[in-house]
């Protein structure tokens, strides 16, 4: 029997993979852990605790018999730039408490790693699986610093941990936070409430992207994976399209009235540095990745499901 912990589960992307994993393996066999600002209505097991305190996870795994560890917490580029020093201690010394114990309880570990890893001198298009990476943010140096350390900790121990990069990720059930790619919720959040949104990214920035959906599939799908598939102990590009803001507000404009106007301003140079397609081969052939979504899809089922969550025709 599985038992899950899920670190940030109610992040951005947590918030939909843990009532997922709560339906494949039972809410009493999922345990969801935030370091602040839990919700009140919960169905299923939570705990507050902080990845950087590694007695209060120590006791978390060994109070639940974790086999499964999905350490989704992070800091995302934009907070990372605002704050590298504590960008590093959330990316990097957190995810060593979560390798260490781990270890000590040989349990198996997920942990999402991002198109950030890649960086200006890396292909811009098709972005091969393995590159250069040099990235410019913290955010993008905790990421390959994560990956090596992943890959260390296979390597030396024989720990199981897969990892996925995450092209940008567009979502309703949380509102726009602090990522670079975060522009694409904050289009249909202010284009519904408002008419109009102020791009703090150019209109021609095309970076991959991918609806939440497909990236809780692609977590579930590697997570299930037979261990002699996993080939790639970093991380594996993931791709299910890409969109310039223009593409995306022409897409929009299909359903919605909407005035979008351009005004980049440091969150560019992060885009700028970032693939504008990437080359997922290896995580289709390892282990049979495929999404669901795309553009015209993805714009359908945000517009209809926020126009139920703000009570709007």
């Amino acid at each position: 029997m599985s038992k899950i912990l899920v670190t940030g589960a109610f992040g951005q992307i947590g918030t939909e993979l843990t009532p997922t994993l709560q339906k494949k393996y039972g809410k009493d066999n999922v345990v969801a852990s935030g370091h602040k600002d839990l919700p009140k209505d919960f169905e299923g097991i939570i705990e507050q605790a902080d990845v950087n305190d590694f007695d209060k996870l120590k006791n978390l795994i060994g109070k639940y018999q974790i086999t499964d560890i999905y350490h989704m917490a992070s800091l995302l580029s934009v907070g990372g730039e605002q704050n590298p020093d504590l960008a590093w201690k959330v990316n990097m010394m957190g995810l060593k408490n979560v390798l260490d114990l781990a270890r000590e309880f040989k349990t198996r570990v997920f942990w999402p790693s991002s198109i950030a890893a890649f960086g200006p001198t890396s292909p811009k298009e098709n972005t091969p699986q393995s590159t250069i990476l040099e990235p410019t943010t913290m955010y993008g140096v905790t990421k390959v610093g994560g990956e090596l350390l992943c890959q260390y900790y296979f390597l030396k121990w024989g720990i199981d941990i897969r990892s996925v990069r995450y092209p940008g990720i567009v979502t309703w059930k949380t509102p726009p936070s602090q990522g670079t790619s975060e522009y694409s919720v904050a289009m249909f959040y202010e284009g519904l409430k408002n008419g109009k949104y102020e791009c703090f990214l150019s209109e021609n920035t095309r970076i991959p992207m991918m609806y939440i959906n497909d990236a809780v599939k692609a977590t579930i799908m590697i997570m299930d994976a037979d261990e002699k598939e996993i080939k790639i102990r970093t991380s594996y590009n993931l791709s299910a399209m890409s969109f310039s803001a223009k593409e995306l507000e022409n897409e929009i404009k299909k359903q919605i009235p909407l005035v979008v106007t351009y005004k980049p301003d440091e969150r560019q140079k992060i885009a700028d540095s970032w693939p504008n397609s990437l080359d997922d081969t290896e995580a289709r052939s390892d282990w049979g990745w495929k999404p669901d979504f795309e553009l015209s899809q993805l714009v359908d089922v945000i517009i209809k499901n926020l126009k139920i969550k703000f009570n709007t025709k």
